[in-house]
């Protein structure tokens, strides 16, 4: 078996599945934690976007995303978390974060195209290291930032955002640490997008 396939075998069906919760209606656009989690960005209401690189909806997503993220008002940001739902993901957890150390959120839209158009193979440190460097980027430097301890502590905090919110499928948004909502919910990937703008405004005017 190849280790693509296991992969596919180890993770969990992507995609548009809401992540279980009690309390709400299976039907409805967005989920209330019964209580909030604080924001760690300070004096910001924060987005969380919970994506994976493997992801092929994270993949879709990713240019409303993007757009979403230059529309928030002042006093809003958007995070975005990688999930790691097995050990097996946590090297895609690594490259997003080694890609922000380096300054380089230019190439996190190109993994998704490598992956999910070249049908490249970035699930392993060495793969991740020679795409990487084709990219123009210091083999040094990257293996340096993808090793770090500031890497890894904030994998680790991934892991447990992913845990304590909760979430079973990507892509996935909470707002304001009190709310979840995803495409699975909503039915499409701009009304997602349509009920994040919603839940925010709603926060804002507090």
């Amino acid at each position: 078996m190849s280790f693509l396939n296991t992969l596919k075998k180890l993770i969990p069906a992507f995609g548009l599945v809401a992540a279980s919760l009690t309390a709400q209606a299976q039907e409805a656009q967005y989920t209330t934690y019964d209580t909030a989690f604080p924001s760690h960005t300070p004096n910001k209401v924060e987005v969380l976007e919970f994506f994976s690189y493997a992801c092929p909806h994270c993949a879709a997503m990713e240019p409303l995303v993007e757009k979403l993220s230059k529309e928030l008002p002042e006093g809003a940001v958007l995070v975005q978390v990688p999930v790691a739902f097995n050990a097996a993901m946590q090297p895609m957890q690594q490259l997003f974060y080694s890609l922000m150390a380096l300054n380089r959120p230019d190439l996190h839209e190109k993994v998704f195209s490598a992956i999910h158009q070249e049908k490249k193979r970035l699930f392993t440190r060495d793969a991740i290291v020679e795409w990487v460097v084709e990219q123009g980027v210091d083999k040094k430097a990257f293996e340096d930032a993808y090793d770090s301890f500031g890497v890894n502590t904030q994998v680790r905090r991934a892991t447990e955002l992913t845990n304590q919110y909760e979430i079973g499928a990507t892509p996935s948004f909470t707002v304001a640490g009190k709310y979840l909502t995803s495409p699975g919910m909503t039915g499409t990937y701009e009304k997602a997008i349509t009920v994040v703008k919603e839940l925010l405004a709603k926060e804002m005017k507090k």
